[in-house]
């Protein structure tokens, strides 16, 4: 994925979002035709699912800039953050029903079985991209359109570079996700701290995603969202508050209610971000803009693990979640400091014309 990411973002500027989401979930679907018939021919082997997992994540480096541009192109500017959070809802939605339906699926199916199933769900995910048609698409002179170089990606790095916005909303999300240690370290909250059950942990899990689900839900409902930028960076300080609360809890009720307020809080950082950012960028440079901001969304979680292990080494489970929750507060109030137009950023500004 950060092989490809870069390269992703100019290809959804410079070709047709749509037809791109076509390749990259046919794909995605022949990955899943390839597992199904590995496994049961029994020929399966370590070095498949290697292949096959490199393949798919670089189709996913590409799917990703197109589809979330896509979104602007297909509701109105005013409508976006319901746009975005109905998104929200369907991915947080898919990803509690998923692993609960996995285990019943394995059951009935065999795994053969769910790789099956899971080719034959992206035949959905196609007819809906034949039921959009033609979709509208800002792009660049077309002397230079299907070029697909370093010097176009350096076109959208020197974008963001330029603007403060978007700039600091990626800052913010890496440092956000870095802190938090809530997902990484759960497992050995709910054994070693709270000594809960199987039933206890698994309700502990469903935590964020019942408070991102339920936030979403408001919010896809509300109109105009006033003062984005102040929101913004008023939820990433409750999400590290609550991350704190985490780190102190030693009730299962508490700790509960903490990871509910930290999903919710995530829930509105995220669709305020993206919102923010997709209404700061031309059409023609949102794919590089996604792709661009896939390295920080990818590397934050991915450092923070590393990050909250060597502290839960060294100085225990409690004091990796608490300084992760502090660390995350102290991050809003360093960038509201460099970048004080993020927080003074309504949602009325014009967008930015050229890179």
């Amino acid at each position: 994925m950060l092989v490809f990411a870069l390269f992703g973002g100019v290809i959804a500027d410079r070709f047709n979002r749509r037809k791109v989401l076509f390749i990259t979930q046919s794909i995605m679907a022949l990955v899943a035709v390839c597992l199904g018939w590995l496994s049961l021919t029994g020929e399966i082997q370590i070095w498949h699912i290697y292949v096959l997992t490199a393949i798919q994540a670089a189709a996913s480096s590409f799917d990703l800039p197109a589809r979330q541009s896509l979104v602007t192109n297909l509701v109105p500017r005013e409508d976006l953050p319901n746009a975005f959070s109905m998104n929200s809802i369907a991915f947080n939605t898919g990803a509690i029903a998923g692993p609960a339906l996995s285990g019943l699926a394995i059951s009935l199916l065999d795994l053969q079985g769910v790789y099956w199933l899971n080719a034959a769900s992206f035949l959905v995910l196609l007819a809906m991209l034949a039921a959009m048609g033609n979709i509208a698409q800002d792009t660049i002179p077309a002397q230079s359109r299907r070029v697909v170089d370093f010097g176009a990606i350096a076109d959208g790095i020197r974008f963001i570079r330029r603007q403060p916005i978007i700039l600091s909303s990626m800052i913010l999300d890496f440092f956000a996700t870095f802190f938090s240690a809530a997902n990484t370290l759960l497992p050995f909250v709910a054994q070693d701290i709270l000594k809960v059950g199987v039933v206890e942990y698994g309700w502990l899990s469903a935590g964020q995603s019942i408070g991102a689900v339920s936030v979403g839900l408001f919010l896809s409902q509300r109109g105009k969202i006033r003062r984005q930028g102040a929101l913004l960076l008023g939820a990433v300080v409750v999400f590290g508050l609550a991350t704190t609360v985490f780190g102190l809890g030693r009730s299962f009720w508490i700790v509960l209610l903490a990871l509910i307020v930290i999903g919710g809080a995530d829930e509105v950082s995220t669709i305020l971000r993206n919102t923010i950012r997709q209404m700061q960028t031309p059409d023609h440079l949102r794919g590089r803009m996604v792709s661009i901001n896939q390295i920080f969304f990818n590397g934050g979680p991915q450092l923070g693990e590393v990050e909250s292990g060597l502290v839960a080494q060294a100085f225990g489970i409690p004091a990796a979640i608490i300084s992760g929750g502090l660390g995350c507060v102290l991050a809003v109030v360093v960038i509201s400091r460099i970048w004080p137009q993020l927080g003074r950023y309504d949602g009325s500004e014009p967008v930015p014309v050229r890179a």
